[in-house]
């Protein structure tokens, strides 16, 4: 009697140690296999002996990880029947990714949160940068002026720029918000489409000439200049996409 009693002492003990782990195990399988499709909405769950034996673990465990697909919504118990897939949650839509390029005012929109951001990410900048995110911040400037030069596409190297002046905040929730809106921050298509080689040219020297006034403020370590010269830049972008829209509304 007491060697049955110390023997299921010690599988409880056992249980208790390792229970943490193989719950989260047996419950992260179950959630695959429902979010990969291998059960599908309405679908039942295997009796509690059955996730018993494909799993391989203790009733126990198969219960605390069953209570947590439900706690997830993923599952529910219906009493006297088992275990039952409910629908999948709509996954929310990302931040930023929706953005429509054929609609001037949504530009517009984006320009005016990123001139928010951004004005106060150069003025950080300028106090905070370190000599290598300096040298970063200029060899960014440089890739841009090559792919002018080049007759190539800025746009990724300007998304960069704007990023390493990002980085020299030294607060990453600059750089993070950056990559979450991603390269819609440089939305170019509209302004090209509109304007012929030459002017699309010159326009993109303008915002050369713009970075630089930015990114020489950073390096001087004038903070104000800085914030200044980065709202002057998205300001006149702002400017060029609201003449766009009064010529499309006429």
């Amino acid at each position: 009697m007491n060697e049955n009693i110390e023997g299921s002492t010690k599988e409880q003990s056992s249980i208790g140690r390792a229970g943490g782990s193989l719950v989260t195990q047996t419950a992260d399988a179950l959630r695959h296999a429902i979010l990969s499709g291998e059960y599908k909405q309405g679908d039942k769950l295997p009796s509690e002996a059955g996730l018993t034996e494909m799993y391989k673990v203790s009733r126990t465990v198969v219960r605390e990880a069953v209570a947590a697909l439900r706690a997830d919504k993923l599952v529910e118990a219906r009493h006297g029947a088992g275990i039952f897939v409910l629908a999948l949650p709509a996954q929310q839509a990302q931040p930023f990714q929706d953005v429509d390029h054929d609609r001037i005012s949504s530009i517009i929109e984006l320009l005016e949160l990123r001139a928010a951001v951004e004005t106060e990410a150069a003025e950080l900048a300028a106090i905070r940068r370190s000599p290598a995110q300096e040298e970063a911040i200029m060899r960014c400037l440089s890739v841009v002026q090559d792919c002018i030069e080049k007759g190539q596409p800025t746009a990724e190297a300007d998304f960069k720029l704007h990023l390493a002046i990002a980085d020299a905040t030294n607060n990453p929730r600059f750089r993070e918000f950056l990559e979450v809106m991603g390269q819609n921050v440089i939305p170019r298509a509209a302004l090209r489409a509109s304007q012929s080689e030459k002017s699309a040219a010159a326009y993109l020297n303008q915002l050369q000439n713009e970075h630089e006034t930015i990114v020489n403020a950073i390096s001087d370590g004038d903070s104000s200049a800085a914030r200044e010269a980065m709202r002057q830049h998205l300001k006149g972008s702002q400017q060029r996409y609201r003449a766009m829209l009064r010529h499309v509304d006429r």
